[in-house]
């Protein structure tokens, strides 16, 4: 028998966690994902707006997903200066209780003047991260100054964790396919090549290495893939001619 799920705010917090943790579904879409974990943040967190930037294959920190239209807007600034890059460069949350204070302008000029025309007074920007990896962080924007409290900084840490459990997972289970497919089809290959080696030692009354060789030299001479040209002597599209090897 289930367990039922508890009522009031501990369900939203629970729901949200078995949906970020869900990332295994049939056509898992990364960016609806991001979107759906910066939703959650501004509901569950009694934040203003909240943004999910990712690592690109450069390391260069990209927007993935955002509540609003407007901290999407706000988000593109960050892509020189900002909590959120201090945050994923360190692995550490980086908090900002007023954008107002001298301190902001010192640390990001830039990025806390558009967060003030923007109409916000504080941001936190929180690491997306399993141990020593960091794969991305994620901003709260408050329209009001002031501290985030412990206990929604700590809901807000562990929802960006498990997020990043479920998308490493994800990765992890895509890489895994992809090295499977990579495998299976090098067998395919060693299959195909076997059959061309046995046709060329046959034809030409050479012992099997010999016929590999041959194979070998030819591809080489021809600029050609040794699979591709197994599969052209195997459905006789090709015939070597050894005196020219």
């Amino acid at each position: 028998m289930e367990t039922p799920l508890p009522r009031g705010p501990e369900r939203q917090v629970a729901q949200a966690f078995i949906a970020m943790a869900d990332t295994l579904v049939t056509g898992f879409d990364i960016i609806d994902f991001m979107h759906a974990l910066a939703e959650r943040c501004v509901r569950l967190l009694g934040v203003d707006a909240a943004g999910v930037l990712m690592t690109d294959p450069a390391g260069r920190l990209q927007l993935m997903g955002a509540s609003s239209e407007q901290s999407q807007v706000l988000e593109l600034f960050q892509s020189h200066e900002g909590p959120c890059l201090d945050c994923f460069a360190s692995g550490q949350a980086v908090h900002c209780a007023d954008l107002a204070a001298g301190g902001a302008d010192r640390a990001w000029p830039r990025f806390a003047r558009q967060a003030r025309l923007a109409g916000y007074g504080a941001v936190s920007a929180l690491p997306m991260r399993l141990r020593s990896q960091t794969i991305g962080a994620m901003n709260l924007f408050r329209s009001a100054p002031g501290e985030l409290d412990t206990g929604t900084a700590a809901l807000a840490q562990a929802l960006a964790d498990i997020a990043t459990i479920g998308l490493l997972q994800e990765r992890t289970i895509r890489e895994a396919q992809i090295l499977t497919e990579q495998l299976q089809h090098a067998l395919n290959s060693r299959v195909i090549i076997e059959q061309a080696k046995g046709m060329v030692s046959e034809r030409h009354a050479l012992p099997m290495d010999q016929a590999f060789n041959v194979l070998r030299r030819h591809a080489r001479h021809h600029n050609l893939k040794l699979t591709d040209l197994a599969h052209a002597i195997v459905t006789r599209t090709t015939e070597l001619d050894l005196e020219r090897i």
